[in-house]
C-alpha cells in the first residue's frame, strides 16, 4: 500500500485523509504502516517522574507528542538526575527555541500544502493536525515530494466527494438486498464484507437503523468481499441465495453473529438455522450461481472508489463512521429535516 516513490508522501496522504482507516477493513491492508514515528507511549516513556517528567512534557509539547524526538527525550529523562532536569527546565526557553528552528521544515510543509490544496480545504485542516506530530527530518523529506503528496491528496479528497444522482442511481438499482420504500427521502448504500470485523459493527448499527427508520429510509446492501478475506466471497454468494429465497436479512444477521465460522460447513449450518431450502442452497454454492452478481457489486464499488469495508453512502455522501449508530442516526435526521416530501 505504501509504495509511492517514498514511503513518507504516501504516509502523509493516508494520515490526513483516510478518515475511516481505524474503522474499516482496507483493500491490501498489511498491518502497521511503514514509516510511522516511534510512539512516545512505550514502557520506557512512562517511567520518568517528578521534575524529569515535567521536563520531558515541556519538550514533547513543542516537538510533538508522537514524534521520535519526544520518544527519545522521554527515554533519556528517565536516566537523568532530578538536578539536571531542573536545570533544563530553568533553561527551557533555549530548548523550545532550538526545537522551533528544527521544525521550520514542518511549518513550511504545512504552508506549502495548504497553499496548494486551499486554506479552507479539508486537506489543509488535517495537514495542520498531522504535521505537528512529525519529526523535522520527515517534514524535510516530504518537502522534496510535494507534487506526489498533492496528487495523492487530490485523489483521496476526490474519493470523499459526495456522489451525484447519476452515480447513486446504479447503486440503488435492483434486484438487490434492501429494505425501506424505494421513494424514501433518505437513500443509503452499504458495501460490505462478511469477514470484515468492522462490517460486523456496522451490521449492528444497520439493525438499529432498520428498527428506527424502516419506513423513512431506503437501505441497499452491496457485496464487496476483499481478496484478503478468503471466506468473504463464498459468504457473499451464500447470502444472495438467501436473498433469492426471501431470507437475506436473517442470514445476514446469522453470518455477522458467527463471523469466525464462514467455511462451507458453517455456511450450510447457518442456512439450515434460518430455514433455507438446502438443496437449492448447496447447488448455488456448488455452481457459484450468484458469482456474477457479486462481481457486478465489486465493479460498482470500484467505480465510486470503494477501497475498504464498510463503505456507506448516505444520499451520496460517504459516511465517515459507518459503525456508529448515533452518528448515522444524526445524519439521517438532518437529511429528513431538509429533504422535500416526495411527490
Amino acid at each position: 500500500m505504501f509504495r509511492l516513490r517514498s514511503v513518507f508522501p504516501r504516509a502523509l496522504a493516508v494520515a490526513v485523509l483516510s478518515l475511516s482507516a481505524v474503522t474499516a477493513c482496507k483493500q491490501g491492508q498489511t498491518g502497521k504502516a511503514a514509516g510511522t514515528a516511534p510512539s512516545a507511549s512505550g514502557s520506557a516513556a512512562k517511567t520518568a517522574t517528578g521534575v524529569c517528567a515535567q521536563y520531558s512534557e515541556k519538550i514533547c509539547a513543542t516537538a510533538g507528542a508522537e514524534s521520535s524526538t519526544c520518544a527519545a527525550f522521554k527515554t533519556s529523562a528517565d536516566l537523568m538526575a532530578p538536578e539536571a532536569c531542573k536545570a533544563g527546565l530553568d533553561k527551557i526557553a533555549f530548548s523550545v527555541k532550538r526545537l522551533g528552528t528544527l521544525k521550520e521544515s514542518c511549518t513550511q510543509l504545512t504552508k506549502t500544502l495548504c497553499d496548494k490544496m486551499g486554506a479552507d480545504s479539508q486537506s489543509c485542516t488535517l495537514v495542520k493536525e498531522q504535521t505537528g506530530k512529525f519529526p523535522p527530518d520527515k517534514c524535510k523529506e516530504m518537502l522534496d515530494h510535494i507534487p506526489e503528496i498533492v496528487s495523492e491528496l487530490e485523489q483521496m479528497e476526490a474519493s470523499n466527494r459526495p456522489l451525484s444522482a447519476e452515480q447513486m442511481a446504479p447503486l440503488l438499482a435492483g434486484p438487490v438486498p434492501a429494505f425501506g420504500p424505494e421513494n424514501a427521502r433518505v437513500k443509503i448504500v452499504e458495501f460490505s464484507d462478511f469477514q470484515c470485523p468492522f462490517c460486523s459493527r456496522a451490521a449492528s448499527a444497520v439493525s438499529q437503523l432498520k428498527q428506527k427508520y424502516e419506513k423513512d429510509v431506503r437501505f441497499v446492501f452491496r457485496q464487496f468481499p476483499l481478496q484478503m478475506h478468503p471466506d468473504a466471497r463464498p459468504a457473499a454468494i451464500a447470502s444472495l441465495e438467501a436473498e433469492a429465497q426471501g431470507k437475506f436479512w436473517a442470514f445476514h444477521d446469522k453470518l455477522f453473529e458467527n463471523q469466525s465460522q464462514l467455511d462451507r460447513a458453517s455456511l450450510e449450518k447457518h442456512a439450515q438455522a434460518v430455514g433455507l431450502d438446502m438443496v437449492k442452497f448447496k447447488k448455488a454454492l456448488d455452481e457459484s450461481t450468484h458469482g456474477a452478481a457479486v462481481d457486478r457489486d465489486l465493479k460498482l464499488g470500484e467505480q465510486v472508489k470503494v477501497n475498504g469495508t464498510p463503505t456507506i453512502f448516505l444520499n451520496g455522501k460517504r459516511v465517515q463512521n459507518a459503525t456508529d449508530f448515533a452518528a448515522m442516526s444524526a445524519e439521517i435526521d438532518a437529511e429528513l429535516q431538509k429533504a422535500p416530501t416526495p411527490g
